[in-house]
């Protein structure tokens, strides 16, 4: 019988490079202003671009939210996530 060795850490992705992007996904469960709030908060971007961010979740499933290393996806993640908005963060190709 063979022996398959588990992988524990995604050893193939380079988390230095500027390769990654939140998605925010729809949400029946909050107000449109709470979600937007939130985005401002998550991003640090302005209203009018929360809100553009919110409605594009809201109409097609998903949006992202940031761009950029790893490190500043998952800051603006744990923020989204503070209150239960459901998020992924996805490897750019």
């Amino acid at each position: 019988m063979q022996q398959t060795e588990e992988i524990t850490s995604p050893t193939d992705i380079d988390t230095t490079t500027e390769g990654f992007t939140l998605i925010l996904f729809n949400d029946a469960h909050h107000e449109f202003e709470e979600v937007i709030n939130q985005v401002m908060l998550a991003s640090g971007c302005g209203y009018d671009k929360a809100e553009a961010i919110t409605m594009e979740a809201h109409e097609k499933g998903r949006a992202a939210v940031v761009s950029g290393e790893l490190g500043k996806c998952l800051s603006a993640q744990s923020v989204l996530e503070e209150i239960a908005l459901r998020t992924s963060i996805e490897v750019n190709a």
